[in-house]
This record gives C-alpha cells, sequence and structure tokens, in this order.
C-alpha cells in the first residue's frame, strides 16, 4: 500500500511540473498591476491617423489625453523625465550629451518586486548595455540607429548584429519578455521604446512603395512669410526652398512609414497580454518623447515651445482607471506624470525629488489637477523656457524677444502679441510663475 502511495504521488507531482510548464505561474498575493510603456521618437500629435491598430486597441481603449506635452522636447531630456518624473532642470539632462544621474521610478519599482525589462532605446548618452535595475534588455548604442535594418544589439549582455528591421526585431524581443514574465511571480514592468519615426526613417521594405500620394503638409504657418515676431534664431531663418520644401515632404512621407510597420506590432503584442490574460491587468501608456517641425515657421527640427515640438500623442489604457473610453480635452498632462503614476499604482514609495502628478487622482476625479505647465529646452538656438496653461503659452528666450499666444485665436502660433496691452496682467502673472517654477529643488553638480 505504501508502495501504491507513493506511485501516486510521484504522478502528482510530474503532472503538476508539466501543468506548470504550460501555465505562467501564478502570482502569489499581488494584484498590483503591470505597466507597459510604449515611447516613440520623434512622433507628432497629428500622426495618429497613420496608426490605426494604435489608435484602436490603444486609445480608442482608454483615455486619449488632446493636452498630452512633454516638458523638454529634445530626445534624452524627456526620456530621463519619463524616467524620473522630474523637470529637466532638476534631473540635469539638459542635452542628448548629458547623462542621467539621479536614480529612476525602474529602479523603485525593481526592487519593490517587479520584474523590469527594455526593448529598444534607452538614453542617447548612454552606449547600449544593460542596466542593473532590468531584468530583461534590449537595445542599442546611444539615440539613433545608423539603419533600421540588421541593428547591433545589446540583448540581456550580449552584443551581436541582428538581420532584420529593427521594428519588427524589438517586437519579437517584446513577445519573448512577455512570455518569460508569465513565468515570474511578481507583476512586471517593461518600457517599449521603437525608433520610429527618428531619423534615418527607413521604411520597411514592404511599405518602399506606398504613400505615394500623400497630400502636402501645408498648415497655416508652414513657410511663414513674416517671422521677424520671433526671437532672432527664428526670425534670422530664410525661407525654405522648394528643394527644401521637397526634402521636407520625403522626410515627412518616410517618417510616417516607419509609424506605419510599428504600428503592425502592436496587435500582436495586445494579443499576447491577451494570451497571458495580462491584458486588462496592464497599464499601457503611449506617448512619444517630441514632436517634430515639418516647415512652420521655416523650421525643421524640434525644440521649440511651439505645439508642433512639445505636443505628443499621449493615451492610457486600463479599464480598473478607465472603464469607460473617452477624449479629455481640457486637462494638461505631461511627461513628468508618468512616473509618479507607477509608483502610485504600484505601492512603491515615491520620493520627493518628482515634479509630475499622478495621473490616478486625474482620471478617478478626486483632485483639482494644474491649470499650468511648464515648458524648458537647452537647444543649439538658444535656452528659453515658457508657461502653457492649454489655451495660452508665454516664453522666455533667453537674451532674446519673449513670446505670447493665445492657441485659441491663434493655434498655429503666428501672432506674438507679447506687446498686446489687451494680454498685460496674464502674462506678468505667467511670468512670475515661471520665475518661481524654474528654481531647481536638486543640488546643482
Amino acid at each position: 500500500m505504501f508502495k501504491n502511495k507513493y506511485k501516486f504521488f510521484q504522478l502528482f507531482m510530474v503532472g503538476i511540473f508539466i501543468l506548470s510548464a504550460c501555465q505562467a505561474i501564478p502570482r502569489f498575493n499581488d494584484e498590483r498591476p503591470n505597466f507597459l510603456i510604449i515611447v516613440t521618437d520623434d512622433q507628432r500629435f497629428d500622426t495618429m491617423q497613420y496608426m490605426p491598430n494604435t489608435q484602436a486597441l490603444i486609445f480608442d481603449q482608454g483615455v486619449t489625453f488632446e493636452r498630452g506635452y512633454v516638458t523638454t522636447p529634445f530626445c534624452c531630456p524627456s526620456r530621463a523625465s519619463i524616467l524620473t518624473g522630474m523637470y529637466a532642470h532638476n534631473h540635469q539632462v539638459y542635452v542628448n550629451e548629458d547623462s542621467l544621474e539621479m536614480k529612476t521610478m525602474v529602479e523603485d519599482i525593481h526592487r519593490n518586486g517587479y520584474y523590469t525589462g527594455l526593448v529598444g532605446k534607452y538614453l542617447n548618452s548612454w552606449k547600449g548595455e544593460t542596466r542593473y535595475e532590468y531584468d530583461y534588455w534590449v537595445s542599442f548604442w546611444g539615440g539613433t540607429l545608423k539603419h533600421y535594418y540588421d541593428p547591433d544589439l545589446d540583448v540581456n549582455g550580449t552584443w551581436s548584429k541582428h538581420t532584420g528591421y529593427s521594428t519588427y526585431l524589438f517586437r519579437d524581443y517584446v513577445i519573448q519578455f512577455l512570455d518569460d514574465a508569465r513565468n515570474q511571480r511578481k507583476p512586471f514592468f517593461l518600457i517599449y521604446a521603437p525608433n520610429a519615426p527618428h531619423a534615418p526613417f527607413t521604411p520597411a521594405q514592404e511599405d518602399v512603395n506606398t504613400l505615394t500620394d500623400l497630400p502636402p503638409h501645408r498648415p497655416e504657418n508652414f513657410n511663414e512669410e513674416d517671422v521677424s515676431d520671433k526671437p532672432l534664431s527664428i526670425a534670422n531663418q530664410n525661407l525654405l526652398s522648394s528643394e527644401d520644401i521637397d526634402g521636407l515632404e520625403k522626410t515627412r512621407r518616410r517618417q510616417i512609414l516607419t509609424l506605419t510597420a510599428l504600428d503592425r506590432t502592436i496587435p500582436d503584442i495586445i494579443n499576447k497580454l491577451e494570451e497571458i490574460g495580462e491584458l486588462d491587468n496592464t497599464v499601457i501608456i503611449f506617448l512619444s518623447d517630441n514632436g517634430k517641425h515639418w516647415g512652420e515657421h521655416r523650421l525643421t527640427s524640434k525644440s521649440t515651445a511651439y505645439e508642433e515640438s512639445v505636443r505628443v500623442p499621449f493615451a492610457l489604457r486600463y479599464p480598473d482607471l478607465v472603464p469607460v473610453p473617452y477624449v479629455d480635452t481640457e486637462n494638461l498632462v505631461a511627461n513628468i506624470d508618468i512616473a509618479p503614476t507607477i509608483y502610485e499604482l504600484s505601492e512603491t514609495r515615491m520620493p520627493k525629488t518628482v515634479d509630475g502628478l499622478s495621473l490616478v487622482g486625474l482620471l478617478n476625479g478626486n483632485v483639482e489637477w494644474r491649470d499650468k505647465l511648464l515648458l524648458e529646452a537647452w537647444p543649439d538656438r538658444g535656452h528659453w523656457s515658457a508657461v502653457h496653461t492649454g489655451d495660452m503659452i508665454y516664453i522666455e528666450t533667453y537674451g532674446d524677444l519673449s513670446e505670447f499666444y493665445n492657441l485659441t485665436l491663434d493655434p498655429f502660433q503666428m501672432d506674438n502679441m507679447i506687446n498686446d496691452s489687451q494680454y498685460q496682467e496674464i502674462i506678468a502673472q505667467l511670468k512670475q510663475y515661471l520665475e518661481e517654477e524654474r528654481i531647481p529643488t536638486t543640488n546643482q553638480p
């Protein structure tokens, strides 16, 4: 009889082993949500029409923030703000070459029991090697791939050349991360940071001959005729030539095509989340690190305080917080709000250095939200800072002309009203707020 019981026990344990091999290891009393943060690179706020899968599966399933902004519209500073919840004048990453020395929220939630990963771009100042706070790591050197095809990647500490299109390779590694995460006894956190639509904006081979009839981009402020009311760094810009405009249109088309390829990866990721039973328990946030000009005000770059540069696509999908999808057209949200949101939902102690606000209170409707947002940058054309209210923006460019725009009346920021008598009281209020808000609250090096 003892032998029969022992044999039964052996068969029972074999069955348990087989079952565990086929299914995710269950979490033990940890009901905290997972996090998937998707960060595109140089994507404008007005390009979601070219990403129907992303629109349908993320934006239309949660809250779309029409007033979503990045506080410093430059790759490395913006991503440092996502990781820390801090303004650039506090985390001290001013330009792409600056390294981030501040502790990030990934370090904190990793210590607090999360299985963490990054797939794609980290920071421009980082050489791509694996970081200790990530359990899973796939990245490349610096901030720009030389080509979207056949990249050199560091995969969990090993560098090698990978054959294929980078966006699809990253998608495959995201799927692998999720497969690994299902076998953890803890919630997961993943940053998916593809290089689309950043330069060199190489389309996938199957898209090369598509969108050949894309209509030209001609908003009211395109190649603006009179920029004398702008700071000298812009006022001195020459009108775009026909060759410049032709090049811009080619760039714009190629950027959009890289988003088309990225959009193909989203259903695979959503389906994998559903397959492992974690879709509705995962907070999915989608945004870009900054926008980019396509000829507005004669500009072709980023790092300006204008809407094309600072406003980005921004959405959050999580049924527990957003049971009914909607579009928020009123509230100012920003990249600095992501870290505090994650701190709160992950039940992780938030450091006092955080400047942003948790979106949890906003989405639950139980807090008064900000009515002003600080924007700032240290680009080649000069250091500027600004206050955005959603309807108005006041901009100071150091050593140069200040600007004020009523965005309700002038959404394309054509007419600088800095000297208009009817706005002097509000300009004075915004100037005072700016002087107070941009004072550093962390120790300087």
